[in-house]
């Protein structure tokens, strides 16, 4: 597996996702050298850290808050400074929210956006360029079902997603030649701390059987990955449904 580009330093900022942790420590068992999980209250992050270090990886805490978009630059252009190169980069971090709350508080609306869209924007833009400067490396971004067809019942959520997953696609397009490879992963209903309390939607995964697919989808090369596969052409075929209909379907 490290010979498919996983191996040397992996990126991890969202280091506290249940995925991105599941995701590392995978590569961790597969070659990588070492792992910086970035997040915010690094210091709180044993657990992760244990987990990881089982494979093999050394690993690192830095100190990453998403919505601290001048921190963004500065974080990358250290860990390149003391590391050399980042060989593959996961982007894990994001919120769901209260879509009720959404509804009637705007700045609860636009905490939601700015975190799942605006910051993904900002520091895949400077990943994008720091990975092309050094000539390449792997790009791992987690998009949502709930972006393809925006439901009523998560409108703030789902539109924040549609957006990062225009934006990645896009960008995915830019990357080609330059050899930086971006994976898009659109993953349903996980069950896990994000999503404690709500009842799970039909075709649901664990932050572990989506960490094994996004690496297997790593080793063959793939583009886009939607967790778990069935619901690709299941989504395909909501897009179709009446408005009527749609509007009335569930989280």
């Amino acid at each position: 597996m490290a010979g498919r580009g996983t191996g040397g330093t992996v990126l991890v900022l969202g280091g506290r996702s249940e995925i991105g942790v599941a995701v590392a420590e995978r590569l961790s068992a597969a070659g990588a050298e070492r792992v910086v999980l970035a997040a915010r209250r690094s210091a709180e992050l044993d657990d992760e850290e244990r987990r990881i270090r089982a494979g093999g990886a050394a690993v690192e805490r830095v100190e990453f808050d998403a919505d601290d978009l001048a921190s963004h630059r500065p974080l990358l252009d250290d860990l390149v400074t003391r590391h050399g190169r980042l060989d593959v980069v996961v982007v894990a971090f994001g919120i769901l929210g209260q879509q009720a709350r959404a509804e009637t508080d705007a700045a609860h609306a636009v905490e939601i956006v700015h975190t799942d869209y605006v910051a993904h924007v900002h520091v895949l833009t400077h990943l994008a360029q720091v990975l092309r400067a050094q000539g390449g490396g792997r790009l791992v971004v987690y998009s949502s079902v709930a972006g393809w067809r925006v439901r009523r019942a998560n409108y703030v959520y789902g539109s924040a997603k549609a957006g990062l997953d225009g934006f990645a696609s896009g960008l995915a397009d830019a990357l080609h030649g330059s050899g930086v490879r971006m994976l898009l992963v659109r993953p349903g209903f996980v069950v896990g701390r994000m999503t404690a309390g709500m009842t799970p939607a039909p075709l649901s995964s664990t932050p572990e059987q989506v960490a094994d697919a996004t690496v297997a989808a790593m080793a063959r090369d793939s583009r886009e990955l939607w967790v778990p596969a069935v619901l690709r052409p299941v989504f395909f075929g909501m897009r179709l449904l009446p408005r009527a209909v749609w509007r009335r379907l569930p989280r």
